[in-house]
């Protein structure tokens, strides 16, 4: 039996604004195959090329790099959110980042071919992959805004107020990574 994909299903409608026709949103969650990953698993390396586009149902996955021998996250996937290393995924080209899962993880992937195929054949398929892609350069364009214009007070400050269950999921040296903090701040801040 197959898991319950009502939380996929939802976040399909909801990026894409509208109920789609019942056999493309079948189609969709049909080919999405469930797959738990481990805490400290990964769904890909850095040189190896990114087997899956995925949707977060449960769970973090932490995108990151190793710079001058220390590694720096990129990027939290969280829950309800869909993640991959995409230009590795898209061109089948080896990753730049490794994706880790820093808790144990639910998802939803899909394989490259199925993925051509869905956009290639179906609409609603398209329509979401578009909205996602177009939210997503919105959220990195603020992160970029907020790295340069906030100071990291305000940064910590802003990702309380909206992902507070992430100070509970996500260890704090990942958390201060991706705000650009050291630890040693991060700490500081938070006892304030």
């Amino acid at each position: 039996m197959k898991p319950d994909q009502s939380a996929f299903e939802n976040y399909i409608k909801n990026i894409i604004g509208t109920v789609p026709p019942e056999s493309e949103l079948a189609e969709i969650l049909n080919v999405f195959r469930f797959m738990p990953l481990n805490k400290n698993s990964f769904l890909v390396e850095e040189g190896s090329i990114c087997p899956y586009f995925c949707f977060i149902e449960n769970g973090v996955l932490q995108h990151s790099i190793v710079l001058d021998g220390e590694e720096k996250t990129t990027y939290l996937g969280l829950r309800n959110s869909c993640t991959a290393a995409l230009k590795s995924f898209r061109f089948k080209i080896k990753s730049r980042k490794s994706i880790k899962a820093i808790t144990d993880c639910e998802l939803w992937v899909i394989e490259i071919d199925e993925f051509e195929h869905l956009m290639t054949h179906n609409d609603t398929f398209q329509r979401f992959y578009h909205n996602l892609i177009e939210n997503q350069i919105y959220r990195i364009d603020d992160y970029r805004i907020d790295l340069l214009t906030l100071s990291p007070e305000e940064r910590y400050k802003k990702l309380l107020e909206n992902e507070p269950n992430l100070l509970q999921d996500v260890p704090l040296h990942y958390l201060a990574s991706f705000l650009g903090i050291s630890t040693r701040h991060m700490s500081r801040i938070r006892k304030k």
